[in-house]
C-alpha cells in the first residue's frame, strides 16, 4: 500500500487561505444586507426586507465566530 505524504503549510499560507475562504461569508453577508436596505426602500412591505436583514445578520454573526475560532486555533 502506498502511505501518501502530507503537505503541511505554514502558518502564513494557513492564512491566506482562510482569508479568502472567509472573505467569500463577508462579502455574501453584505449583499444580503444590502438587498435587504434595497427591498425595505422600494417596496412598501417591510415584512421581507426584515427577513432578509435578520439572514444578513445571521451569516455575518457566522462569519465572526469562524474567525473567532479559527484565530484562536491558530494562536
Amino acid at each position: 500500500m502506498i502511505k501518501k505524504i502530507k503537505k503541511r503549510l505554514t502558518q502564513e499560507q494557513e492564512f491566506q487561505i482562510m482569508k479568502l475562504v472567509l472573505d467569500k461569508f463577508l462579502w455574501m453577508g453584505f449583499i444580503v444586507l444590502g438587498y435587504a436596505v434595497y427591498l425595505g426602500v422600494v417596496a412598501d412591505d417591510w415584512g421581507p426586507a426584515v427577513a432578509w436583514g435578520i439572514s444578513g445578520v445571521i451569516i455575518l454573526v457566522l462569519f465572526m465566530m469562524l474567525i473567532i475560532r479559527e484565530y484562536e486555533v491558530l494562536r
